[in-house]
């Protein structure tokens, strides 16, 4: 009996040091054209520990958010990751995407991001696979906004293109 209460006590104290699991993998990408700028304005949310460990394993680094010496790391890698898995075409021509930085929002990661010039776009093309390297289940919402007009989509694992006519 004391055998089974060691072990129970122990495994109690395991379990309460873990740290906490969250069951889904989801992110959102919000793509708003500016019409002053011409320009479209993306921000992306995503669990802090997901996108972590997947620049960690992608990059074969040790990056932790929070940690000041690992900024410029991170600040490299998400411009590499989002170059890979995010494309975004207007009007039927790639788009120049600038990585503009990232901010810490205690459990997120928010990632920002600006397209090159264009016009007002009728057709908005995207390819968003951010996560999907490491989570078989992730779950990607995209919102895009033009003029106004609000147009969202739920990409789940394989899935990527997606567009919208405006």
């Amino acid at each position: 009996m004391k055998k089974f209460f060691l072990l129970f006590t122990f495994l109690l104290a395991f379990l309460a040091s873990a740290k906490p699991f969250h069951p889904y993998h989801v992110g959102s990408v919000e793509i708003n054209y500016n019409a002053k700028t011409k320009t479209f304005e993306i921000s992306a949310k995503f669990f802090l520990d997901d996108l972590e460990n997947s620049l960690n394993a992608k990059y074969n680094k040790t990056l932790h958010f929070g940690e000041e010496k690992s900024k410029a790391g991170l600040d490299q890698a998400l411009e590499n990751y989002f170059a890979e898995y995010f494309k975004l075409k207007s009007n039927n021509k790639f788009l120049k995407i600038n990585y503009l930085g990232f901010e810490e929002d205690k459990e997120s990661v928010n990632v920002y991001l600006e397209s090159e010039a264009t016009e007002m776009p009728k057709k908005v093309e995207t390819a968003v696979s951010l996560l999907y390297s490491f989570f078989d289940d992730q779950m990607n919402i995209v919102h895009i906004i033009v003029n106004g007009e609000r147009k969202s989509s739920k990409l789940n694992y394989p899935d990527r293109y997606l567009y919208q006519i405006f």
